[in-house]
């Protein structure tokens, strides 16, 4: 193979696409609206990230503000955590606008997120949002293959492909040319993208040098470079088995739409059919269900705490719960947050575990359809995936339990075993606790796990690759040039 004559074919595909003014006519309206999306997009995350950070520090300023009071009335008063959005969510929304961005945090019970975009809009949001990604995974391949249809039929109605034949151009070399001048004339579409893409990493990152969302953005751009390289090959491969120009043009319009419209819309139907999840009525009632069956810290007459005390009066070698060296409801308010943490927990693993199953349909059809893979693969690199959301809600449980904790152990310590009640100014902590709690720090899902979980749709775009390549090697004298 001739790399001179595969070059020089591509800079003849690329100026005779340039020809048309229609194309210049396309590409400006196509940078338009990526312009005005991206500048959309930005704003409102500004917007957001404002709104989160003044809300937790205003929740933060609500909890250290409190009086002296009892720890387990400072459990029940709670606080708010927010979640904060990944700069890459400008690039690539993800499940942003139906997942909840507010928990409200309390002792012995776990809330579900709250707030998100979709149960505050329309209906009209679940045909989705006009935004980067959607100009990138769909309408951008469907201009590859509007621009790339006839490379290869134009060539054969010709009889030019013949004539470049007999000069001496393999079929491969002219397969090639085609596919990296179809590549170039669509970098012009998606470049400005990626400057909107790495424009955020100077903008919004101090070190954007050092910065983990640098090669984040690194990983997305080596991504879609990739994929439209298939794109490319497809098309032209399309081109040249078809028999005429038209042919080419509906096959490849059946390709986009069972690739792009229907699998992946089947896929989760599918997954819900065959994996359905509880209600969010029906998550509680299993939860509330088990607590009752474990036992409630709440009742003084429960069998299980009524256990737990005579263990603990055993031990202590006392016969009475106020002869105790540590506040006895403290301590039981301890076991029972713990034992329901166990419970919920459990029943919430089984509900993450539906969802990744019906997931897993569609993670399933992977390496069938690469549209899935850099859909997935942009979605992670952005943070905006469902397994940065799983990770956020276990993070959040985890600061609960321990915030719930620490006002219990304050109860241990600091609470006279015969105080009756919460009420009053007696038995209080002092406010200064409040402030020792530690805060929440939300932290995204690091690189090295985004990649492991996301190591099939990496491997589908590198097999795809190698597969077209391959395929315009070895097959191509089985295209017919006349």
């Amino acid at each position: 193979m001739r790399k001179a004559v595969v070059i020089l074919l591509a800079k003849q595909f690329f100026k005779k696409t340039f020809s048309n003014k229609g194309l210049l006519i396309l590409l400006f309206i196509f940078l338009s609206v990526l312009t005005y999306v991206t500048v959309i997009s930005w704003v409102a995350f500004e917007k957001k990230h404002q709104v989160v950070e003044h809300h937790q520090d205003e929740s933060r300023k609500s909890w250290d503000n409190n009086p002296d009071k009892h720890p387990h009335r400072m459990a029940h008063f709670g606080s708010f955590v927010f979640r904060a959005q990944h700069p890459l969510s400008i690039f690539d929304s993800g499940i942003e606008s139906y997942t909840g961005n507010a928990i409200f945090l309390e002792a012995h019970k776990q809330h579900t997120a709250n707030f998100s975009e979709a149960s505050l809009s329309t209906g009209l949001v679940r045909f989705g949002d006009l935004n980067i990604t959607m100009l990138l995974q769909l309408i951008l391949p469907l201009i590859i293959f509007f621009l790339g249809y006839a490379s290869i039929t134009s060539e054969k109605e010709n009889g030019t492909l013949k004539i470049m034949h007999i000069q001496g151009a393999k079929v491969k070399e002219i397969l090639l040319g085609k596919s990296l001048g179809l590549f170039l004339v669509s970098a012009l579409f998606f470049i400005p993208a990626f400057i909107s893409l790495w424009s955020i990493v100077f903008l919004e990152e101090k070190d954007a040098i050092n910065s983990s969302v640098a090669i984040r953005c690194l990983l997305i751009t080596t991504s879609y470079v990739l994929f439209y390289i298939i794109l490319s090959f497809i098309t032209v491969i399309v081109s040249g088995k078809s028999q005429n120009s038209n042919k080419a043009l509906l096959s490849l319009l059946s390709v986009w739409l069972l690739f792009f419209i229907i699998t992946p819309k089947m896929a989760q139907v599918v997954g819900n059919l065959m994996y359905a999840n509880l209600s969010k009525i029906e998550f509680k009632a299993a939860i509330e269900d088990e607590i009752s069956k474990q036992g409630d810290s709440h009742n003084p007459n429960d069998p299980y705490f009524n256990d737990l005390r005579d263990s603990i009066l055993k031990a202590n070698n006392v016969t009475n719960v106020k002869d105790l060296p540590i506040n006895y409801s403290g301590f039981v308010m301890s076991k029972g947050e713990e034992q329901s943490a166990k419970i919920y927990n459990k029943q919430h693993n089984k509900l993450i575990n539906t969802y990744r199953k019906q997931n897993s349909i569609t993670e399933g059809l992977v390496l069938l359809n690469p549209y899935l893979a850099i859909k997935n693969l942009s979605m992670s690199f952005s943070g905006t995936d469902f397994d940065t959301y799983v990770n956020f809600l276990s993070q959040t449980e985890d600061y609960r339990y321990k915030q719930s904790q620490y006002m219990n152990d304050l109860q241990m310590k600091f609470i006279s075993n015969k105080a009756t009640s919460s009420e009053g100014k007696i038995n209080v902590v002092d406010k200064s606790y409040w402030k020792s709690a530690p805060k929440f720090n939300y932290k995204y899902i690091s690189i090295h796990k985004t990649i492991k979980n996301q190591l099939l749709a990496i491997c589908t775009l590198i097999i795809w690759f190698l597969l077209s390549f391959l395929f315009i090697n070895k097959f191509s004298n089985r295209f017919k040039i006349i």
